[in-house]
């Protein structure tokens, strides 16, 4: 799987989060990047929330009210089927390596796009880690950073391996 890089977001903490032209990816998340709960997201297993722009123009094409980053996602990839996504991947992003490590919960943050936001990217069989649901990976998928690097607005990213 190859895709690109449309959009890179950070914030000071919470959502939404802003585009930058680049960022340098550690073994935390993007520099300059901050999280409104650090209990909840964040460290290195949470270091970076990618989500598909497909899935962004799909929420806005049912109605709601959200633009890349405003979901808190860090990566925006467009060309990476979501339905394919699964823990244990990795992913060169830029001059990154990152390996997603498991699905985004989605929170009470997101209820200022509208309450049934968190229906429509999220069900029991997600929750249940049943990839066949039509909203598997919608909410996003976080990873850890295995390679730091820089990412940059129209990088490749691209599947590199996954857990067998």
């Amino acid at each position: 799987m190859t895709g690109t890089i449309v959009q890179i977001s950070v914030s000071r903490g919470g959502i939404p989060k802003y585009p930058v032209p680049e960022a340098v990816l550690t073994p935390l998340g993007l520099e300059g990047d901050g999280h409104g709960h650090p209990e909840i997201h964040g460290g290195p297993q949470k270091a970076v929330l990618l989500m598909t722009a497909e899935t962004i123009d799909e929420l806005v094409a049912l109605g709601y009210p959200v633009f890349y980053g405003a979901m808190g996602e860090n990566l925006t990839t467009r060309g990476i089927d979501r339905r394919l996504l699964r823990a244990g991947q990795r992913y060169r992003a830029g001059s990154a390596v990152i390996e997603l490590t498991r699905i985004r919960v989605p929170c009470s943050q997101q209820d200022v796009y509208g309450a049934p936001i968190k229906a429509e990217i999220y069900d029991d069989r997600v929750k249940s880690g049943d990839s066949s649901s039509p909203r598997w990976a919608m909410s996003g998928f976080y990873a850890t950073v295995v390679e730091a690097g820089v990412v940059r607005a129209n990088d490749i990213i691209t599947l590199e391996s996954e857990l067998a």
